[in-house]
């Protein structure tokens, strides 16, 4: 895997949402191409999934697979590295955790999985920039984790000090991959985290947006994988999606509102502060504390409304 064949792309950023996205190209016999209303008759124990995870799944009030994961599911815990691409609220998480944990076999002082109410000696660990790293390194060298969540940068830190092992990592996952394929740094540092892993094992990708040139940098990361799109504009709205207004006639504990943009979760948090709600807001205009305080403040009850920029944990500094 060439740096030249990586790097040279320009760096995608408003364009990218402008892009028109065509499900054409390539391998049709590998390609699986979704549809957004469709909601199958089968189940998710049609998958064979592990009686815990069943349970979990069941837990969380999920009765049917959606498109996304009835396409993907299937051949994702068979091993088969995956690139995904469908609107925000498919179900596209659920796809590679479900997969992830029904392979996972838990070797302690390993980390397997790079991207538990009944897998309990299952070990999760989140990492991110603009905090100390010490607090990692400590984490790692006594707590070793069986899944690592982590930005590229903080992951990479870690990695390059020898604290964490990627030698046995045997599932890699990018989230929002449009972003960090796209961004020629995080793009950088996510080639070099994939050379310290082993070559065998299962990479997935996932987005809610992936144009066409940034899907030919996806598969280099990838051994022949299988491709689900959803292309059309029209399969990029949620179906069914309907709008209220809510805050006057619910009841309610908390509530997390997410929003597109910075300038729209300031004028949102504005608006509702306005109104006498008890709101805050966090974007990624914010330092890492700052981010980090206002959410222990919703998560201590003193406010009840959580306005969120999407991307508000993107942060990749080390």
């Amino acid at each position: 895997m060439e740096d030249e064949q990586l790097l040279d792309y320009e760096e995608e950023q408003e364009e990218i949402q402008e892009n028109k996205l065509d499900a054409g190209a390539g391998d049709a016999a590998k390609k699986t191409k979704g549809t957004y209303a469709s909601i199958h008759s089968s189940g998710f124990r049609d998958f064979l999934l592990k009686p815990e995870i069943l349970r979990a799944i069941g837990d969380c009030g999920f009765e049917h697979p959606s498109e996304v994961q009835h396409e993907c599911i299937p051949q994702a815990i068979l091993g088969m590295d995956v690139v995904c691409q469908a609107k925000s609220g498919m179900g596209k998480t659920a796809v590679f955790v479900i997969a992830t944990l029904q392979q996972l076999e838990a070797v302690d002082g390993e980390v397997s999985v790079l991207c538990i109410k009944y897998m309990p000696g299952t070990k999760v660990a989140v990492f991110f920039g603009g905090m100390p790293i010490k607090k990692d390194e400590d984490r790692l060298k006594n707590n070793c984790p069986h899944i690592v969540v982590g930005t590229p940068g903080r992951t990479l830190a870690l990695a390059r000090s020898g604290k964490l092992k990627l030698d046995k990592v045997k599932y890699f996952v990018l989230d929002e991959c449009d972003k960090m394929i796209g961004d020629a740094d995080m793009r950088r540092d996510v080639q070099e985290i994939v050379k310290m892993t082993p070559q065998e094992k299962q990479v997935m990708m996932f987005s809610a947006t992936l144009p066409k040139e940034l899907r030919t940098v996806c598969k280099k990361f990838m051994q022949d994988p299988m491709e689900v799109y959803v292309d059309d504009e029209a399969k990029l709205t949620l179906h069914g999606l309907q709008q209220h207004y809510l805050l006057d006639a619910l009841e309610f504990n908390q509530v997390v509102i997410f929003v597109k943009t910075v300038r729209r979760c300031e004028a949102l948090h504005q608006l509702l502060s306005e109104q006498n709600f008890p709101s805050i807001a966090i974007h990624r205009g914010m330092n890492q504390e700052e981010r980090l305080s206002r959410y222990q403040a919703f998560k201590d009850f003193q406010k009840r409304i959580f306005g969120s920029y999407g991307s508000v944990w993107s942060w990749h500094g080390h």
